[in-house]
């Protein structure tokens, strides 16, 4: 079996293909991303087609204290999970100092802080 595996920005493109990938293996994923619609048309497909349990975490990974409500939410369902893929993620286009700062800030916490923290929280539990 290939076990729990977390994914983030698994509403569409690169995030939901992973998790399709994984279901296909046999193993139950969440999926966590902002679009609830997006995540719950993916987890009944993944569910129907494939036999799988799908747990969705619709989440803000660039809102303060985000990661902590997701380990918060894994806690309470007792998931632990096996497989993180930190797929979330943006990048930002123009000269640097014409750009908005606060899109700069939410890029930086999404791929660089939110990321971070989440590694540092499920790493125990997948060493394990």
């Amino acid at each position: 079996m290939a076990g729990l595996a977390l994914i983030t920005g698994a509403s569409s493109g690169i995030g939901a293909e992973l998790a399709r990938e994984h279901a296909r293996r046999g193993g139950d994923v969440v999926l966590v991303a902002r679009r609830a619609d997006r995540l719950a048309d993916l987890a009944r497909e993944l569910e129907s087609e494939h036999g799988v349990r799908a747990h969705t975490e619709p989440l803000d990974l660039t809102a303060d204290g985000a990661v902590e409500r997701l380990v918060r939410a894994l806690e309470e369902r007792r998931l632990v999970v096996d497989v993180l893929v930190n797929n979330a993620g943006f990048g930002g286009q123009g000269r640097f100092h014409e750009r908005e700062w606060r899109l700069d800030q939410a890029m930086i916490r999404l791929n660089v802080m939110a990321l971070t923290e989440l590694t540092r929280r499920l790493l125990p539990g997948m060493v394990e």
